[in-house]
């Protein structure tokens, strides 16, 4: 167990959140740990709780170094503001987190960034690399897709009939966003994993279809699958409301579903939190309550 200081940035995020639950789980003192975001109101109840809430914008660098100060390891949660500015968000992170002397950055990427086709897949990739021209001592957390973008999605399927994809038969490695958490809390708790890559994702991957099944048997109902071109699934996310370039960047995303860009069997999730990953099945049951 670490004594050092550990910065987690997005902790006013659902990651974010559930990492620093996680490292006071684990026992880290939360004297030791340093929660930031952009709304600090929105963790008051962590400064309560004796854990240090710091301000820190992505689009700030000055205000990111004085966030990060003291800090010896630092958790960065990959930015959801548009996509065209993920890039230069992280590297004002990167750059601060150099500035103030952080000893080790873990990263939270995307599964097989370094080969993703994907418009996410290149931002974790240019990432990446920076981490590395930076010459910060890493750790890239390579998380699959979540369970959540699916059982947050339940309502609309389970009203329409249909789990709509572009997917194909691609498989699809999703875990909880606690379970990422989790394992983010221990490298970030823990010695030994400098330069590691971990390809994370649950031990049972699934496609659209399966996916589909899985919801008929929990919920009772039958559940088609349709799966579209992407330029159709692109229109029908942005006819729900979506705004355009997150249409297209999910839809883009079913793409590199279909060529297993979501899909890992690296066992690296089950090894780092010592226990296997939440199911689809068991997220389904928490999802649904039988009444």
């Amino acid at each position: 167990m670490t004594t050092m200081s550990i910065v987690v940035t997005g902790a006013t995020g659902q990651l974010g959140r559930l990492t620093v639950e996680a490292l006071l789980r684990r026992g880290v003192p939360a004297a030791d740990i340093i929660a930031t975001g952009r709304d600090v109101v929105r963790i008051k109840d962590l400064a309560d709780r004796g854990v240090t809430v710091r301000r820190a914008d992505f689009a700030d660098a000055d205000g990111l170094v004085e966030a990060f100060a003291g800090a010896d390891r630092l958790l960065l949660v990959s930015a959801s503001v548009p996509v065209g500015e993920r890039v230069a968000n992280h590297r004002r992170v990167i750059d601060a987190a150099v500035s103030a002397g952080v000893s080790l950055v873990a990263y939270t990427s995307t599964t097989h960034a370094d080969t993703a086709t994907t418009v996410l897949g290149a931002t974790h990739r240019e990432t990446e690399e920076y981490l590395r021209e930076r010459g910060v001592p890493g750790v890239l957390l390579r998380n699959s897709w979540y369970l959540e973008n699916y059982t947050s999605q339940l309502p609309q399927i389970l009203r329409s009939g249909a789990v709509v994809g572009a997917a194909r038969e691609g498989r699809i490695s999703a875990a909880s966003r606690a379970d990422y958490a989790e394992a983010a809390a221990v490298v970030l708790a823990t010695e030994g994993h400098t330069g590691a890559v971990y390809e994370l994702g649950g031990d049972e991957s699934f496609t659209l279809a399966e996916l589909a099944t899985a919801i008929s048997a929990a919920s009772g109902k039958r559940i088609a699958h349709s799966d579209l071109p992407v330029t159709d699934l692109d229109q029908v996310l942005a006819s729900a409301g979506l705004p355009a370039e997150l249409a297209g960047v999910l839809a883009d995303a079913d793409r590199g579903m279909s060529l297993g860009e979501m899909y890992t069997d690296s066992g690296d999730l089950r090894r780092l939190i010592g226990r296997p990953p939440v199911t689809l099945a068991e997220a389904l049951a928490v999802a649904l309550p039988r009444h």
